[in-house]
Order: C-alpha cells, then structure tokens, then sequence
C-alpha cells in the first residue's frame, strides 16, 4: 500500500442533494414533498396528530408517579451470595466489597450502590460491605458470624 493510493471507502462521501434546482436534477419543482397538504409546507408539526381526532396520548389515562431522584440498587440475595461462595468464586475469609461481587460476575452495572436482601440462606462466615441492606439480611449475616458494614 502506497500513500497516493490511499482512498475513502465508497459511499463514505455523498454530497448533498439540492433540492428544486431544476426538473432534470429529479429533484425539481416540489423538492420531494409531494403536492399540497400541510406535509408539503414549511413549519410543518405533527407528531402525534391524529386530524382532529383526539390524540392515543390524551386519550389513555395517566396512572402512577415516576420519582426523579429513585436510586437504581443493583440488588444481591444471600442465597446468591452463598451459592457463589459454595462455586468458588468469591472467597468468604476476605472482605466482599462492591467491587468483588461485581469482579465475581455476582452483579451486574453498578449505579447507586447494592443492596443486601434476606432471600435464602447463608452460612458461611462473611465480612460483606454494601450500599444497604435489609434488617433480615443484616440479621442473618450476623448469625452465621459475619458482619455488615454500610457504606
């Protein structure tokens, strides 16, 4: 390969059409937007306009309240949590941090942190530090003899 044969892949460049410059240029007199109608005029809004019919949107009714500022935790059962420990792939004498458990493949993308839930059983001693935790989990780790650090 030589540096004067160096060229753009095709299709990598296309110039722009121009618009009603002329019938040969086929794309003459209506410039592509038809004949008449409001889609042929310039300003033309309408996104969810149904001809005068009451839009789908106004329609439905609205259910429910969406929080701006809900936090997104990624969420971890105990029964999980031992399960992985069992296959090997956390280690239970080191301390488990967000970081581990998302190495381990235990969890996924963290956002705003992880949560420890009491589903399941857990009897291997751990040291497990988390974002929050529920009273059940908290409890149950403590009874096996671990401890929960909140962070």
């Amino acid at each position: 390969m030589k540096l004067n044969e160096l060229r753009d892949n095709n299709g990598a460049r296309v110039s722009r059409t121009r618009v009603g410059r002329g019938i040969g240029s086929g794309k003459g007199k209506t410039a592509g937007s038809g004949h008449k109608g409001q889609k042929a005029r310039s300003g033309v809004a309408i996104n969810g306009f149904e001809g005068g019919q009451m839009p789908i949107f106004r329609r439905l009714p609205k259910r429910g309240f969406k929080s701006l500022n809900k936090k997104d935790f990624q969420v971890l059962n105990l029964g999980r949590l031992q399960k992985a420990i069992d296959d090997k792939k956390l280690d239970a004498k080191k301390a488990i941090t967000v970081d581990v458990l998302v190495e381990s493949g235990l969890i996924g993308r963290v956002v705003d942190g992880v949560r420890l839930l009491a589903k399941g059983e857990l009897s291997a001693k751990v040291d497990i530090t988390v974002t929050g935790a529920s009273k059940g989990a908290i409890e149950a780790v403590e009874k096996a003899g671990g401890k929960v650090t909140l962070a």
